[in-house]
């Protein structure tokens, strides 16, 4: 009679879990609490098996890694549109995030999922993940960039501007600030 029981009190363990489970269908596509259901797009690649999105990331990477390459940096006014600083730069405009280690180390087990890094010949983890730029960090307050004269400049975003980098100059009608003749006249 034992056997009975045991089966019995399997059967109650096991039918409302097998019903949870086989509520959770895989292979329905999420809903909103709207209804709405989720949408997918096939996006073609080219003959190179790359996507144009990928393929832009790819110049940009190397453009910016050409050595000798030179930009032209603008900063605009949005409000009136007009340039208030002009610069050439020299490789490329950095923003002050970024950094060749990671912001957050660890040499325990603080991370779930960590990466190992080497940092002064000693092994952390972290959370971050190496950019394609082999960078880590991101964006931050403010950019710097050396010039095609050698010189270092730090500009900081405040009351509303708009950056533009060029890898041509482009026609304007005149600049406030053109750190090209900066030093010139004195």
């Amino acid at each position: 009679m034992k056997p009975k029981g045991s089966l019995k009190f399997l059967m109650v363990l096991i039918f409302p879990l097998a019903l949870i489970l086989g509520g959770c269908n895989e292979s329905s596509p999420p809903k909103a609490t709207s209804g709405v259901k989720k949408a997918a797009v096939q996006v073609r690649t080219g003959a190179d098996g790359y996507t144009i999105e990928q393929r832009n990331v790819m110049q940009r990477l190397k453009e910016d890694n050409t050595p000798g390459a030179i930009k032209h940096l603008y900063v605009i006014s949005p409000m009136s549109g007009q340039v208030l600083i002009y610069s050439t730069v020299k490789g490329k405009v950095t923003s002050s995030g970024k950094r060749l280690t990671p912001y957050h180390v660890s040499s325990g087990g603080d991370y779930p999922d960590s990466i190992p890094v080497n940092i002064g010949g000693s092994k952390y983890h972290t959370p971050e993940v190496l950019q394609d730029d082999g960078t880590y960090g991101s964006s931050a307050p403010y950019i710097y960039w050396w010039d095609t004269r050698g010189f270092r400049h730090e500009h900081y975003f405040t009351g509303g501007q708009v950056i533009h980098v060029s890898s041509q100059p482009i026609a304007v009608k005149n600049i406030i600030i053109n750190m090209e003749l900066a030093g010139e006249n004195g």
